[in-house]
């Protein structure tokens, strides 16, 4: 697989990340394990109709011979197949978990691919799963619309719920459709976010991680969820279990808002600056509400200059075509 065909794949996932607000598919969430820590989810139905969903078409045209030789390969094409996507961990690490994505696929010829570049097949309560040749993740087909991936006991203990019915509590499914029926993409936790793992490489901020005793422990849930438009719009809600350690949170991150702009000295960055403009920290009650705003424009902006960072970093000596 060459560079353009990589470099396709990875628009076509950007793509899929802007969307119009649409409740989750039920029967993808009744799919996710009933002690989901996190669970997240996009709608890529109307993506096209989005300006940063035009740029990006216009990104993946630009190399339309890789894209076509991928569509080619695997009968699935993102632009005009992919509707919605949906992801949930139980883990506080990162090595299980369950993505699941509701499209057209041609699975005959997905599977075909996938046998012929070395991958395993399993049957399992009348499900074929595809696995890698060590058979630590695998992607299974409910039908020809509806496909899931993830470590091999969690897609088995998937198909296992697929007759089951709605499998998380009630209270986590009214969360996920509050905010999937008004956000385009989002993200909930159902346990309190410090006792969550972070991502490797993020820096340590005072007060956060399981092992700390810092205000940030106050926070009990949260959730995330990213609106598209003219101007796009991050909020981000935590609740806390007062409004005193609210308003505590509150005060805290504007505290760290402000170090970071002292910190940038008398030549700041201009995203940076456009960042720290566009944001709004508040405490309501319980509630912690964060609202970051940008002009579409910027995001493309900050997308071309992170395309460029890329290549930059990759070069010829990463990925070379072949």
């Amino acid at each position: 697989m060459n560079a353009r065909i990589l470099t396709t794949a990875a628009l076509c996932t950007a793509l899929a990340s802007v969307l119009t607000a649409q409740t989750v598919d039920s029967q993808m969430l009744n799919l996710v394990m009933p002690d989901a820590k996190v669970i997240a989810g996009v709608n890529v139905d109307s993506a096209k109709a989005s300006t940063f969903g035009i740029y990006l078409i216009a990104q993946i045209q630009a190399n339309a011979a890789a894209f076509q030789q991928l569509v080619t390969l695997t009968g699935f094409d993102p632009t005009r197949d992919l509707h919605q996507l949906l992801a949930a961990t139980n883990s506080t690490g990162s090595h299980t978990g369950l993505a699941l994505a509701r499209g057209n696929f041609d699975v005959a010829k997905i599977t075909a691919l996938a046998t012929l570049a070395g991958a395993l097949t399993e049957a399992y309560s009348g499900v074929t799963i595809i696995e890698d040749p060590q058979q630590a993740g695998g992607a299974a087909f409910l039908d020809a619309t509806l496909v899931m991936a993830g470590d091999v006991p969690s897609v088995k203990a998937a198909i296992d719920r697929q007759n089951s019915g709605q499998s998380l509590p009630a209270s986590v499914v009214a969360l996920v459709n509050q905010w999937s029926s008004t956000e385009d993409s989002w993200v909930v936790t159902t346990v309190p976010p410090y006792t969550l793992t972070p991502p490797s490489g993020v820096p340590a901020v005072p007060g956060l991680g399981a092992n700390a005793q810092g205000i940030f422990q106050k926070i009990l849930g949260a959730g995330a969820g990213v609106k598209y438009g003219s101007t796009v719009v991050t909020t981000v809600q935590a609740m806390a279990d007062n409004a005193q350690d609210a308003a505590t949170l509150a005060q805290t991150l504007q505290l760290l808002v402000n170090i970071g702009q002292m910190q940038s000295g008398t030549n700041p960055d201009p995203n940076l600056t456009a960042l720290l403009q566009g944001l709004s920290i508040s405490a309501k009650g319980a509630a912690l509400n964060i609202a970051l705003s940008l002009p579409e424009a910027q995001i493309q902006q900050l997308f071309q200059h992170s395309g460029q960072k890329v290549r930059t970093v990759v070069g010829p000596h990463v990925i070379r075509k072949k």
